[in-house]
Order: C-alpha cells, then structure tokens, then sequence
C-alpha cells in the first residue's frame, strides 16, 4: 500500500511539470521574454567584439602596406589568411546581430521608391573581384521593363549578398551563377476571393504587381526534402556540416529580410542540377511592417 502512495506521489509529481492550459499563455510570455533576454545579452556581446576585431584588421592591413616595413613572400602569405580570417569574423558578427535584431523586433523597414537594376548591379560589382578569383562567372543584364517602386535598398542589398554568397560558397570552380529580375504578376493564395475579383475588376490580369528576382548556380543542387528546412535559423545540409564558412544564419537572414518586406523567398531545385534561389517584391508594399518615410530602427 505504502509502495502504491509512492507511485501515486511520483505520478502527481510529473504532472505539475506540465503547464495546465490555463498557464500555457503565461508559460509562453514567459519563455518569450527570457529568450529576447538571452538573444540581447548575445548580441551585445557580440556587438563588443567588433571594436578590437576591427583594430585587429587595421593593423593587418597596416602591416600588408609595408609602412612599417618590407615583408616576405611567407609573411605576406601569413597576413592574408589573417585578413581573410578577420573578415569572416566579421560576417559571422554582423549576421547574428542582422538576426537577433530581427528575432527581437529592432530592424524595421525603410522604403524608398528606387530602381532596382542599380541595386543589383551594385551588389554584383562588389562581388565580382571574388566570384573571379574562384573561376566563377557572374552574369547580370539589367531589365529595363522594371518599374521604380518602394523597396529597402540596403536590407534588398543584404538579400542579394546572401543569396550570392550561398552560391559563391557552394559552386565548384569553373560555375556559373546568373542574378536575373523580371516584372510578376503575383496572385496572393491568402488574399480574400472578394478583394481578389476587385482588384481583377480594377487591372488587366496581365499587369505586374510584383518583382521576381532569382539566383541561380551550377552548384551540387539541394534535396527536396530539404527545402523548406534549409531557410531556418543555423540549419546546413548534412552533406555540409563540415563547411567552416558560415554559422547557417544567411538563408534565414535572406527570408526574414524578404517576409519583412512583403514578399517570399523559395528554392528550386535537385541534387546535381544546381539551384535557383527567387524572391518576390511587391511594387506596392504593405504598411504593417514597415516604418515612416524618414524613420530608422536599425
């Protein structure tokens, strides 16, 4: 008898783990709160790690202008892997704050009617010098059929630079990577079927509402199992987890940027056919995520 109490006890015990549905809503504001404390306590310390890595970089690039100095072959040899090393340390820092703003809610979009042909062949300028030191073909040919619109230049910026750096880490030498833009008429599954037939009413169905801008690469491709996965926080393929560059935060940085902006981010492809990475950007963005005209939170 005194053995069946026990049990009882025991069993009562383990049952108090597990919030009663009354306190799920507490339990999860709860949990909520201590991760933004955690994701801030992070990111500041983080954010504190760019003072002397950027002191640290100075004084390589010092040292790689033989002001002080003349080198060796080794010692140039030496400061470049000290260089290419700081910077990766630098992207690492600079994505996990880009993500812990957008995990707590700080980054805030900043539209600007623009043209986005000069965002794209910008981004691609600045990453040519790297894309030929691999034996990489970069190709992009501006589409003159794409309208000015609203859109957040640097955080589209950011979008492309991950987008190309993901094919850049993963195309054998020798590839090919294509940036390529295009008007879209996008047709929104969600939308309301009674809004959908007045905006019919209002447009020709052939008119572009959107923007579609793809990445595509010869690289090994991706299984379709993977998907969906590929794009959350600090997810790599398994074929990958050996790839030191990167902690898995570009993809899901990319499609919190875009779901920020309105729009959405998908892969297509298949193991040994590459992939093609695409987004869509509507012409008219939506309020709800953005901030004031002339108003900053990043």
């Amino acid at each position: 008898m005194d053995a069946l109490k026990a049990s009882s006890t025991e069993g009562h015990g383990s049952d108090r783990d597990v919030p009663s549905p009354e306190n799920l809503l507490q339990e999860y504001t709860e949990l909520r709160e201590r991760f933004h404390r955690t994701t801030n306590a992070l990111a500041s310390a983080t954010h504190d790690l760019k003072t002397p890595l950027s002191i640290l970089n100075g004084y390589v690039e010092l040292l790689q202008s033989e002001k002080l100095g003349p080198l060796s072959d080794r010692q140039r040899e030496v400061l470049r892997d000290m260089q290419a090393s700081g910077k990766r340390l630098q992207q690492f820092i600079q994505d996990f704050l880009t993500y812990s703003a957008l995990e707590t809610g700080g980054l805030r979009m900043h539209f600007e009617a623009g043209n986005i042909n000069d965002c794209l062949s910008g981004v691609c300028r600045l990453w040519s010098g790297r894309f030929q030191e691999k034996a990489l073909a970069l190709y992009f040919l501006a589409n003159d059929k794409l309208p000015v619109f609203p859109f957040d230049a640097p955080k589209l910026e950011r979008v492309i630079s991950n987008l190309l750096e993901n094919s850049f880490k993963f195309t054998p030498r020798g590839g090919t990577v294509w940036l390529h833009a295009e008007p879209y008429m996008w047709e929104r599954r969600g939308t309301a079927k009674s809004a959908i037939e007045k905006e019919r009413r209002r447009q020709p169905l052939s008119t572009p509402n959107a923007v579609k801008v793809s990445v595509a690469d010869t690289g090994p491709g991706i299984p379709p199992e993977y998907h969906v996965e590929v794009f959350d926080d600090f997810f790599r393929l398994p074929s990958n987890q050996n790839q030191s560059d990167g902690m898995g935060l570009g993809l899901a940085i990319a499609r919190r940027l875009i779901n920020a902006m309105g729009g959405k981010l998908w892969v297509e492809s298949e193991p040994g056919a590459g992939s093609k990475f695409s987004f869509l950007l509507p012409l008219k963005p939506s309020l709800n995520s953005s901030t004031k005209k002339g108003k900053r939170n990043e």
